[in-house]
């Protein structure tokens, strides 16, 4: 026994076997505890991303909810008796019935939109019109939202409303459905008109709407209203008792609170004040039994290997000393041949991997280039390893940045060449101009060079060499693509100065001049300038004509507002600027034509594709063109007739803060100043100034009451040019200063 204990190579091999148990018993424990940590942390954080564009799905609707009121308060006819006999005027009322129907179908989450009026049984919906008492009785019946329940409720004096959900049984063609729906309630504090107007709103439609499904499972939404009342909740449990005593945060802030086993995030809409909690679970359900039952798995493991090593030392020990011995060249056969090839077979192995390495060292310093040029800081201790990382790349003194933009001359043609061979193209050809150098691929076919340059080397010599470099490129090695770059100014070799170099350079692409065809830009002649030219009053032109699928007189202005600029000689990017403002324009009218949203998609991206990639303002132009044919084959169709009711005062409800000028919104409905003067008198009973007036005074006056806005500020905000002008208007139709009207409702 004491021989066996003594022999050294029993001991060793059990040692070395059990050390590496050892090692990865505790790399995989930490591995198992920081990888079941790191999930939560990143699902938590997919969550969070999710609840937020929840959030602005829910403000989205809410909005669309309360632009239908105002719009609706905005419709004609504030009585729907006949001027003649006192009867009801079955015309008025189809016709609102046409404009409810036409808005109600604007959301797919509302279930239906009732107008009724204070001496009138009769209620006009978006599918037909019925007595107030049969429609709570016969279609939605509920023990507590009767016809009397809402008469009392809207003879007082109530702010806008989201009331919870109740379920209701809604009447359909053979039976009755059981439907939980939620009600909106327009305010009445501050009449715009006497019109009364119930929306009821499907619950489950809206949880469809702002997709519900994308938060983690177990997380739940919690939405109050302004005055912290549960109005949905897609938690079966809705205890906040407690909860909301112990955070505290204000509209500028988000908070959160951590109760029991779960978390609570809130934040605040910027649209209506309500207040949406994220419940979420504090950790994974069952976490600890998981962790226990781990750990039990990997002490039997650990127990097993420990028992098999014993087993292993005895028997290798002999092996493995003639494994040694043949190593060492002390003997031959069958044994040493077979470890000879092994030998071979792991020193290929160790050359693929230097050549792994290689490359991985080439993305490692890519990766680190990016960072040193990111707009962001980071941590000091970041900066110290990307300045290890930097002091072998340029030998020289002094550098230049070089970006090269690359775009291929077919647009069809599919990519014939890799990025990384792409790369080592561009590297062999500048290390004919410039020795030291490191070329690393940026994004987007654009390729980034850092150059070394000696203190008496001869920078516009530099430039010529790149010019023709970029000339040949095109003709040799890159057929098929255009190639241009940017020099940025000379830094010295500095670590803060990579940025600077990165900025100047892109610089020099952007703010190139749209006439200047030399595919080398200097960063250092930059010649900043604002002379643009944007025609409001034609690029209005050139949206109508979109709805009219006139194309020759849209090219023709898409070819002068383009070719005026051209001949300013302004930057690229602000002619791309142009053309992409433009473009959004004309597709205002393409969206009800077109069908399908996902050819619009793709027509859009490929337009702001070759916008960006455009080197010269004609193959902007031609894109712009392009375009126009698209959008207007597909407007040709398109129903023109907007001079009715409904479209007049949702678009004036929408655009009351511009300045509406008679001969706009004329424009606009395609008729006359003079016609349309005489047909807005007829039908809203009221001249269109007047109208105007009051849809920005009763927006003024709401601003005035709930929000801290100067008078000025509100005043710019509902459309009126200067605050003199908004407070003369206001005291002329209200009789009251605006800053006394503020006053009295503070001091209610």
């Amino acid at each position: 026994m004491k021989r066996f204990f003594t022999n050294l190579g029993i001991v060793q091999i059990f040692c070395s076997l059990l050390l590496v148990i050892g090692i990865m018993y505790v790399s995989n424990y930490f591995v198992f505890k920081n990888s079941i940590s790191g999930i939560y942390e990143k699902v938590a954080q997919n969550n969070t991303l999710a609840v937020r564009t929840m959030i602005q799905s829910f403000d989205n609707s809410f909005r669309s909810v309360n632009n239908i009121i105002h719009t609706i308060h905005g419709l004609p006819y504030s009585s729907l008796e006949s001027e003649e006999d006192g009867r009801i005027d079955m015309g008025k009322v189809y016709t609102m019935q046409d404009s409810i129907a036409s808005l109600a179908s604007s959301a797919d989450f509302i279930e239906d939109v009732i107008v009724f009026y204070d001496d009138m049984d009769l209620a006009i919906t978006s599918i037909g019109t019925s007595s107030l008492s049969q429609l709570f009785e016969k279609k939605y019946k509920h023990d507590l939202y009767s016809e009397s329940y809402w008469r009392s409720y809207i003879r007082g004096k109530n702010s806008f409303k989201l009331m919870p959900g109740q379920y209701f049984k809604v009447a359909t063609n053979s039976s009755w459905q059981r439907k939980k729906l939620m009600v909106a309630v327009g305010g009445n504090k501050i009449r715009i008109s006497n019109k009364n107007i119930i929306i009821l709103i499907d619950e489950a439609a809206l949880l469809k709407h702002v997709n519900q499904k994308q938060m983690m499972p177990g997380a739940s939404l919690i939405v109050l209203d302004q005055d912290r009342s549960v109005v949905l909740s897609t938690d079966a449990d809705t205890d906040l008792s407690g909860v909301l005593d112990e955070v505290y945060f204000n509209s500028s802030q988000e908070a959160s609170l951590k109760k029991e086993d779960y978390q609570y995030n809130f934040y605040k809409s910027d649209f209506n004040d309500f207040i949406y909690i994220n419940k979420v679970p504090y950790q994974f359900q069952n976490i600890d039994s998981v962790v226990e039952a781990n750990e039990m798995i990997m002490m039997s493991a650990i127990i097993c290997a420990v028992l098999l090593s014993v087993l292993l030392s005895i028997y290798l020990n002999r092996p493995v000393k003639k494994i040694i011995r043949q190593l060492g060249g002390t003997s031959r056969g069958n044994d040493f041949r077979k470890i000879l090839s092994g030998v071979v077979k792991m020193q290929m192995e160790i050359d693929t991997t230097k050549e792994q390495l290689k490359q991985a060292e080439s993305e490692a310093r890519r990766s680190v280039f990016l960072q040193a040029v990111d707009e962001h800081a980071y941590s000091g201790d970041q900066d110290l390893l990307l300045q290890g990382d930097y002091s072998e790349m340029i030998c020289s003194k002094y550098f230049v940045l070089t970006m090269l933009h690359l775009n291929q001359k077919s647009k069809d043609q599919t990519p014939s060449m890799a990025v990384e061979r792409i790369t080592e193209v561009l590297d062999a050809a500048l290390r004919r101009v410039s020795g030291d150098i490191q070329v690393f691929y940026d994004k987007n076919l654009h390729f980034v060079a850092l150059m070394g340059l000696e203190p008496s080397a001869d920078r516009a010599a530099l430039l010529k060499q790149m010019g023709r470099l970029c000339a040949s490129l095109e003709q040799e090695e890159l057929q098929g693509y255009s190639v241009w770059a940017s020099v940025s100014k000379p830094y010295k070799t500095e670590l803060r100065n990579y940025k600077l170099a990165y900025r100047s350079a892109m610089d020099g692409l952007l703010y190139r001049a749209v006439k200047d065809s030399s595919n080398v830009q200097d960063a250092e002649k930059i010649q900043f300038g604002w002379s643009l030219y944007f025609p409001f009053d034609k690029i209005e032109k050139l949206s109508n004509y979109m709805s009219n699928g006139r194309l020759q007189e849209a090219k023709e202005i898409i070819s002068e507002t383009l070719g005026e600029n051209a001949n300013r000689n302004v930057h690229h990017h602000q002619l791309a600027h142009i053309a992409k403002t433009m473009f959004l324009y004309m597709l205002r009218h393409a969206r009800m034509s077109a069908g399908a949203d996902d050819e619009l998609y793709k027509l859009e991206q490929q337009f702001l594709q070759r916008i960006d990639y455009a080197h010269d303002y004609l193959e902007i132009e031609n894109a712009l063109i392009e375009a126009a044919k698209y959008i207007a084959k597909h407007s040709k169709s398109e129903d023109t007739n907007r001079l009715n009711p409904s479209f007049i005062s949702q678009y004036i409800e929408l655009h009351y803060m511009e300045n509406l000028y008679l001969d706009h919104i004329a424009e606009v409905v395609e008729t006359s100043p003079k016609y349309f003067s005489s047909y807005f008198k007829k039908t809203f009973g009221v001249n269109y100034v007047e109208y105007l007036n009051k849809v920005r005074l009763s927006h003024a006056r709401e601003l005035l009451k709930d929000s801290s806005l100067t008078i000025g500020e509100i005043g710019e905000k509902t459309g009126y040019l200067n605050s003199s002008t908004f407070t003369t208007t206001f005291k002329k139709y209200y009789g009251i200063s605006p800053s006394e009207y503020r006053k009295q409702n503070l001091n209610e």
